[in-house]
């Protein structure tokens, strides 16, 4: 166990303890390869090292771009405070509640935006995030749950996604490594706003 933790971005309690790893009752054919197991309840519960393994992916890949080019949305509100957050520390752009129509395809519009990657936290609740995204051929990231759909997704990140503290784990995970990633925090800085503030309920 000891040397699996030393590879996971964050201690596997903390993991386990935000809830990240439980899934729903409902698991798609497209999310199978990230279930662990079902439950005696019936709830599938997500692989955690797989779940690391994404969030590490995402992250390298969202540092290959300035925070101005990325765009991350939020219908479900569970996602809105650790977005904000994240907002704060690293500049990245950030759409919390309902999704603008067109404001990645209408140009005339004054909240046109042109961002070269986005990142959902629900590819059905920010579905039209996700058809924009694809018309305009940017890459998508997507936080999917056992019972999400991945059509147009680039890169799954399975994990809890109805969850407050699950999806506040993981954006401040992101948030943390990519300051690193960028400079914006050196060696052993710590994060200036903590853990807490991105999962507390």
């Amino acid at each position: 166990m000891t040397e699996q933790q030393e590879n996971l971005l964050i201690d596997s309690n903390e993991y386990l303890k935000s809830g990240i790893h439980i899934g729903t009752k409902f698991k798609t054919k497209y999310m199978a390869n990230f279930i662990y197991k079902t439950r005696p309840d019936g709830l599938s519960v997500l692989n955690l090292k797989k779940i690391d393994e994404r969030i590490r992916l995402s992250i390298n890949f969202l540092s290959q771009y300035e925070p101005k080019d990325i765009l991350i949305v939020s219908r479900r509100e569970n996602g809105w405070k650790a977005l904000k957050k994240l907002k704060k520390l690293t500049g990245i752009n950030v759409v919390t509640g309902r999704y603008p129509p067109g404001i990645l395809t209408n140009t005339n519009l004054d909240s046109f935006t042109e961002p070269k990657i986005i990142f959902v936290c629900d590819p059905w609740t920010d579905k039209n995030a996700v058809q924009d995204a694809a018309k305009i051929g940017v890459p998508i990231i997507a936080l999917c749950d056992t019972n999400n759909q991945t059509n147009n997704i680039d890169l799954v990140v399975p994990c809890n996604n109805k969850g407050k503290k699950s999806v506040g784990l993981v954006f401040y995970l992101v948030a943390r490594e990519f300051m690193q990633k960028k400079g914006l925090l050196r060696g052993d800085e710590e994060m200036p706003i903590k853990l807490e503030e991105f999962v507390e309920e």
